[in-house]
């Protein structure tokens, strides 16, 4: 197995050129970030899409802002540095407007240790209206030495009167020949990497989870062996949506495990607790999210090269007998091609799994 998944990555060297050291992709913004740790500004809003490492490197950006020592910056990604204050959901939900209003009050006091002191909400999205509003005006007039480090998938997320009083940080999907080479050296064997970095579709996160699973291939096999399954008939479609989510949760065991030695761990030192727990339920659902959005773009690929096969443009899927691909019309194929990918908003909104994929399935079936 690779040594510290998800973003726990060996301990970090002192010089801050290293500060990054590990992280797949995203160069151009750690260099911005190495040239902000001695003059920050006073909020940054990191951005982009699950799993794309947005949440590993802020959490590396908050410890070059309040060291340079390699044991106090580890003590940073272990969440136990008295000037990192983490702010977490109070629950399943939400950041609350009374954790909004500790961290304003704790704002105004001198850092313990470090020059400055860092609040970093790795889940901003979940901050309800009432808690940014507690947040505003200490964003407005903020301590010389406080920084806030918010972290959400869009800027959306929050109130634009958070958002624009933020310097927004955007960390997009990196290119799959980054991921690959970052996978190999991690330790992954090459044949390997390429098979994880044509799945993890530009997320390093998901990409470092996927590298230790064998079922990979088989989660590809699945997704790319719907279409000529498809039926209008509901009962099959209901079937097909049972199938892909079966084949999501074998790639989750890497996190599984991770949740399970942190929490033996934090059960040792006698922390942890309900907030541990739910913060582990937010983090599988995310995963599985992604693990599902993922899913549904290697089917998306598939009606998109099954356009581009029958129009002369070139395939990506080049494993896929032409045969097959030529069975859809390319005016259907394109049209099956954006279904699927509403459906990645469908689920974006909240909407169950089981359901939305049935749906999709059964309107494949009508629309091929």
């Amino acid at each position: 197995m690779l040594p510290e998944l998800f973003g726990r990555l060996p301990k970090i060297a002192m010089d801050d050129s290293e500060l990054f050291a590990g992280i797949i992709g995203h160069a151009a913004v750690t260099s911005l970030l190495l040239a902000e740790l001695d003059r920050p500004a006073h909020a940054y809003m990191f951005v982009g899409p699950a799993s794309a490492g947005k949440a590993t490197v802020a959490r590396r950006f908050a410890a070059g802002l309040v060291s340079d020592d390699p044991d106090s910056r580890q003590r940073v990604f272990n969440g136990s540095h008295p000037d990192v204050i983490i702010i977490e959901p109070d629950g399943r939900s939400s950041i609350t407007v009374d954790q909004a209003r500790r961290a304003v009050a704790q704002a105004s006091l001198s850092p313990l240790e470090a020059g400055r002191k860092v609040f970093l909400l790795e889940e901003a999205g979940m901050m309800n209206d009432e808690a940014a509003n507690a947040l505003l005006k200490t964003l407005e007039e903020p301590s010389e030495s406080t920084v806030f480090v918010l972290v959400a998938e869009s800027e959306d997320d929050l109130p634009d009167t958070v958002a624009s009083r933020s310097r927004t940080i955007v960390l997009g999907r990196v290119p799959d020949d980054e991921i690959e080479a970052g996978l190999i050296a991690l330790g992954v064997e090459a044949d390997r990497a390429a098979s994880v970095t044509g799945i993890a579709g530009g997320r390093p996160g998901l990409a470092i989870a996927l590298a230790t699973q064998p079922q990979v291939a088989e989660f590809r096999r699945v997704w790319l062996g719907i279409p000529p399954r498809l039926s209008e008939h509901p009962g099959e479609a209901y079937i097909l949506a049972d199938e892909v989510q079966e084949a999501a949760k074998p790639l989750l065991a890497t996190l599984r495990q991770r949740q399970t030695a942190e929490q033996a761990k934090y059960e040792s030192e006698g922390r942890g607790g309900k907030m541990l727990k739910d913060r582990h339920e937010r983090e599988l659902r995310r995963a599985t999210s992604a693990i599902y959005e993922t899913g549904l773009e290697i089917l998306a690929g598939f009606y998109r090269d099954s356009a581009a096969a029958q129009l002369g443009a070139p395939i990506r899927n080049t494993d896929i007998p032409v045969t097959e691909l030529a069975k859809v019309l390319p005016s259907r194929a394109i049209a099956a091609a954006s279904r699927v990918l509403a459906t990645v908003e469908s689920l974006q909104t909240h909407q169950r799994p089981q359901l939305a994929f049935a749906a999709l399935f059964s309107e494949l079936g009508a629309i091929t």
